[in-house]
C-alpha cells in the first residue's frame, strides 16, 4: 500500500495471449454440408429396406441378406471409384453424377420385380449413393489446411442430423407404403445434385498432365498412409460390430425394441451436441493422441456395452463410444487430406472411405461370430484388447504422423 500523495508504480502491462484467429467457413463448405444433410435426411429408403424385401417383396431373409449384401459391395466399390472420378473428370461432376445416379438407381430398385434386376439395382444404390463421401471430402482437402478440421466436422454433425431426420420420417411416412419412400429418396438426391449444380465449384487442383502420378507406385511407398489405412480397417470393424451385437446382447437381457431405439437416439443426441464443441477442443490438438485416445475409448465402450445389462449401464457404454467416435470422426478426413499428394486427393480421399466400408463388411461377420461361438465375454474381451492395440499403434505411428502433418502445412504456408 503507498503513502497518501506518492504514486504507485506502474503496473507491467499485461500482453494480450497470442489467438489463432479461426477462419469461418466458407460458401463451399455450407453447400457441401447442405448436400450432406439433404441426402443424409431423405435416405428414406435405406433403412427400411430389409423390411420392404421380406414384406412386400415376399423374400426370405437370407435373399434379403443377397441383396442388401450387393449394396454393401456397391458401397465399397464407390469409394474407389468416387476418389477416381474425383481426379479425373472433377468433383464437382462426380458429386453430380452420384446423385442424379442414385435417384436413377432407387426409382429402378422400388420397381423391380425379379431376382436379377432386384440385386443389379441394389448394386447400383450402393455404387451411387456413396459417391459423394469420397469426393466430398476432396473438395474439402482441396482447402487450405487449417479450415479442414471445421469442415470436415461440420459434413460429419450433418451426415448425422440427416440420418436422425431419415429414420424417423421414415418410420411415419412407411405407414403409407414402401413405395413412397423410394420415390421421395430419389426426389431429395435430385434436390441435392441442384444444391451441387447451383452452390459448388470445382475444387480440383490444376496439374499439368506431365506430372500426374499413378496411384499405384506413391501408394506402395507411402508406408505412413498403408499404415493409418490398416489401423481405420480394424477401427471400423470394431467400431460398426457393435450395432449387429448391441441389439442381440439387449435382447438377451430382456430389453424390447424400443429400448434399443432409445440407446440408438442417444448416440444420435449426443453427437449433434457435443462434436461442434470437440471440433473446436481439439482443433490444433495432437493427431495421433486424439486418435489413440479416442479408440481406446470405443474398444472400452464397445467391450462393456457386451457385459453389462441394465439399460443405465448400456447407456453409459454407449456414450463413451460415442466419445471415442467423436473424436476419430473430427480428426479422420483432415488426417488423410493432409497425406494426400495434390493431385491424388480423390484417391486417396477414396481410399480412406473404404477403410470405413471394409469395416461396414467385416464388423458384423466377426462381431456375431465372436458373440455367438464365445460369448459376451469373448466379445467384451475382443473390443478391449483391440482398442489397446489400435492406442498402441497410434502411438508408435505418431513421429512419422506429425512430420507428414508438419510437412503439409508448411507447403499450405502462404509465403
Amino acid at each position: 500500500m503507498t503513502a497518501r500523495g506518492t504514486l504507485a508504480p506502474a503496473a507491467p502491462a499485461i500482453e494480450p495471449r497470442p489467438h489463432r484467429a479461426r477462419p469461418r467457413p466458407s460458401r463451399l463448405v455450407w453447400a457441401l454440408t447442405a448436400t450432406q444433410f439433404v441426402s443424409r435426411g431423405g435416405g428414406l429408403a435405406r433403412s427400411f429396406l430389409v423390411l420392404y424385401l421380406t414384406q412386400e417383396r415376399g423374400l426370405s431373409p437370407t435373399t434379403a441378406g443377397a441383396v442388401l449384401a450387393a449394396v454393401g459391395v456397391g458401397d465399397v466399390g464407390s469409394q474407389l471409384l468416387g476418389g477416381w472420378l474425383g481426379d479425373r473428370i472433377g468433383r464437382r461432376h462426380t458429386m453430380l453424377v452420384g446423385f442424379l445416379g442414385t435417384a436413377v438407381a432407387l426409382v429402378a430398385l422400388g420397381s423391380a420385380e425379379t431376382m436379377p434386376a432386384i440385386c443389379a439395382a441394389a448394386l447400383g444404390v450402393g455404387l451411387m449413393a456413396e459417391l459423394f463421401r469420397p469426393v466430398g471430402s476432396a473438395a474439402v482437402a482441396d482447402l487450405p489446411a487449417q479450415e479442414r478440421i471445421r469442415a470436415y466436422g461440420l459434413l460429419f454433425w450433418a451426415a448425422n442430423v440427416g440420418f436422425t431426420v431419415s429414420t424417423v420420417a421414415a418410420g411415419i411416412l412407411v405407414r403409407h407404403g414402401y413405395g413412397i419412400l423410394f420415390w421421395i429418396n430419389a426426389a431429395t438426391s435430385v434436390l441435392a445434385a441442384l444444391i451441387v449444380w447451383r452452390h459448388v465449384p470445382e475444387t480440383r487442383p490444376a496439374t499439368p498432365k506431365a506430372t500426374r502420378q499413378a496411384l499405384l507406385p506413391v501408394l506402395l511407398r507411402d508406408r505412413v498412409m498403408l499404415a493409418m489405412a490398416a489401423i481405420h480397417v480394424v477401427y471400423f470393424t470394431m467400431f460398426l460390430q457393435t450395432f449387429s451385437t448391441l441389439p442381440l446382447v439387449m435382447a438377451g437381457d430382456g430389453h424390447g425394441p424400443g429400448t434399443y431405439g432409445a440407446m440408438l437416439a442417444l448416440n444420435g443426441i449426443v453427437i449433434v451436441l457435443v462434436q461442434p464443441i470437440a471440433v473446436r477442443l481439439l482443433d490444433g490438438r495432437d493427431t495421433a493422441t486424439v486418435l489413440a485416445v479416442s479408440m481406446l475409448l470405443v474398444g472400452i465402450g464397445s467391450g462393456l456395452s457386451a457385459v453389462v445389462h441394465s439399460s443405465a449401464a448400456h447407456a453409459g457404454g454407449i456414450l463413451l463410444w460415442t466419445l471415442g467416435q467423436i473424436g476419430v470422426s473430427v480428426m479422420f478426413g483432415a488426417t488423410f487430406a493432409d497425406l494426400a499428394p495434390a493431385d491424388l486427393r480423390g484417391r486417396y480421399m477414396g481410399i480412406a472411405s473404404t477403410t470405413w466400408s471394409l469395416g461396414a463388411v467385416l464388423g458384423p461377420l466377426v462381431g456375431t461370430a465372436l458373440l455367438d461361438h464365445g460369448g459376451r465375454t469373448a466379445l467384451w474381451t475382443a473390443c478391449a484388447a483391440t482398442g489397446l492395440a489400435l492406442f498402441a499403434a497410434q502411438k508408435a505411428i505418431a513421429p512419422a504422423l506429425r512430420r507428414r502433418t508438419s510437412a503439409a502445412a508448411s507447403e499450405a504456408r502462404p509465403e
